[in-house]
C-alpha cells in the first residue's frame, strides 16, 4: 500500500472533474481476464477438474481467497485453500510477466489524461501486490510516468471487494472523501465495493453484466473517447445513466 498526494492542475476549475480517480485493474485498465482464465484452467486441470467460463464469471472480481475456496470446493482436492491460492498466484504472475500488456479500450488515454491534469489516482484491486508489481513497470513505461499515487492491493487490506474498505482506504491515502472520487470498475463485485464506500461510480462491463440495480452512477460500454470531464459530469448527475 503506497501513497503520494500531488496538487491538482491550476488550469482545472474546482468541481469540473473529480478530486481523485480510483481505478480497478483486471478487466478495467488491462485486459487480463483471459490470463486469469488460462491460469485457472491450468490449476484446476492439475487438480483433475475442468474449469469453465461460467466458473470464471462466478469468481470475477476476486479476492484470491474466495477464488481458491471455490476451486477447492469444485475439485474436492485434499489441498488447502491457501495452497491452491499460491498455485494460482504463481500461474497468473508468470503470465502477467510474459504476455503482452493489453489495455482496455480508452483506459490508457484516460490514465494519461489524469496524469496530465495532475488528478490524484489510485489503483484499487483485489489482485495481490505481487501481481501489481508484475505489471507496474510495464504500465509506467506506457503512461510515461508513475501511473498511480496510491496502490491498494488485495493483500493490503482486511476486507476485500465487495466490502467498502478498499475504496475507503484509497480515498484516505489520497486525502479525499469517497464522494469526491470517481471509481471505475468492470465487475459487479467491484461496483458494489465502490458504491458502498460512497464513491461516484462508472461501470464498464467486461465479462459480467452490470445493470441499474448495481448502484453504478454511469454504465457505459467503453472508455474509448471519454474525457475525464465528460465521465464526471455524466456520473455525478442525479440517477443512473446508461450510455
Amino acid at each position: 500500500m503506497s501513497s503520494v498526494s500531488p496538487s491538482l492542475s491550476p488550469s482545472v476549475s474546482p468541481g469540473a472533474i473529480p478530486a481523485a480517480v480510483l481505478f480497478d485493474m483486471d478487466g478495467t485498465l488491462v485486459d487480463s481476464e483471459h490470463l486469469w482464465l488460462a491460469a485457472e484452467i491450468e490449476v484446476m486441470a492439475d487438480l483433475g477438474t475442468a474449469w469453465t467460463s461460467a466458473d470464471q464469471e462466478h469468481c470475477l472480481g476476486g479476492p484470491l481467497e474466495r477464488v481458491s475456496d471455490y476451486m477447492v470446493e469444485r475439485s474436492a482436492t485434499s489441498l488447502s485453500s491457501p495452497e491452491v491460492g499460491q498455485r494460482l498466484l504463481a500461474a497468473i504472475e508468470n503470465r502477467m510477466r510474459s504476455e503482452p500488456l493489453a489495455w482496455r479500450p480508452g483506459a490508457l488515454d484516460l490514465l494519461r489524461e489524469c496524469r496530465s491534469l495532475r488528478v490524484p489516482t489510485a489503483l484499487v484491486t483485489a489482485s495481490w501486490g505481487v501481481l501489481v508489481e508484475a505489471l507496474a513497470e510495464r504500465m509506467r513505461d506506457e503512461v510515461g510516468e508513475a501511473p498511480f499515487d496510491a496502490v491498494v492491493a488485495g493483500d493490503d487490506i482486511t476486507n476485500s471487494k465487495p466490502h467498502p474498505e478498499p475504496y475507503e482506504t484509497a480515498a484516505r491515502l489520497l486525502d479525499v472523501t469517497p464522494a469526491q472520487a470517481l471509481a471505475i470498475e468492470d465487475s459487479p463485485t467491484g461496483v458494489r465495493s465502490a458504491v458502498a464506500a460512497g464513491c461516484v461510480v462508472v461501470a464498464v462491463p467486461h465479462i459480467a453484466t452490470i445493470d441499474a440495480s448495481s448502484g453504478a452512477h454511469l454504465v457505459t460500454d467503453s472508455l474509448r473517447g471519454r474525457s475525464l470531464l465528460e465521465l464526471w459530469h455524466l456520473a455525478s448527475s442525479d440517477g443512473t445513466v446508461h450510455d
